[in-house]
């Protein structure tokens, strides 16, 4: 039984100790969504949802919640939006050709109708982030008028 104490009070000591430590915080500046919002022009109802829904996984601006202060979930959480950045991040729209964000409003059309985005992970604590049908079709109509723009550009040959 001792060697059981001594083993909880050595991991609970680690665990203190863990708590001064944690990964960089995706803290970019929140105008770096603008180039995003200026391309694609999406109505209100669609601002929304980007806010409430991607930028937190989906750019260089995170609203980290209060359990982001708890080691190991920051390290969970920044793995979480690492990930979220690779696939998609509104902050770097600026640069891609017209090719690349044509095929990155595909995946987010394809994510969103089949509800594999916003993840259930995030919903779950998020519950704000959950998407209607109505706010669903109101995006997939808003990527879609985007692709259609963007299949109008002239491409570099």
């Amino acid at each position: 039984m001792k060697t059981i104490k001594k083993i909880l009070l050595a991991l609970l000591v680690l665990l203190v100790i863990a708590q001064f430590f944690g990964p960089e915080k995706n803290q970019g500046e929140l105008a770096s969504i603008e180039p995003f919002l200026e391309e694609t022009n999406p109505p209100e109802n669609v601002k929304m949802i980007l806010k409430e829904s991607c930028y937190d996984c989906h750019s260089n601006f995170t609203r980290y919640p209060w359990y982001n202060n708890i080691t190991p979930v920051n390290y969970w959480l920044a793995e979480h939006v690492n990930d979220g950045k690779k696939h998609f991040n509104a902050s770097n729209w600026v640069g891609n050709s017209v090719k690349r964000k044509d095929h990155k409003m595909e995946d987010l059309i394809e994510m969103v109708e089949k509800k594999y985005m916003p993840i259930e992970s995030y919903t779950v604590i998020h519950q704000e982030a959950k998407l209607s049908d109505a706010q669903i079709k109101a995006f997939v109509d808003w990527a879609k008028q985007v692709r259609l723009k963007y299949s109008l550009e002239p491409k570099p040959e």
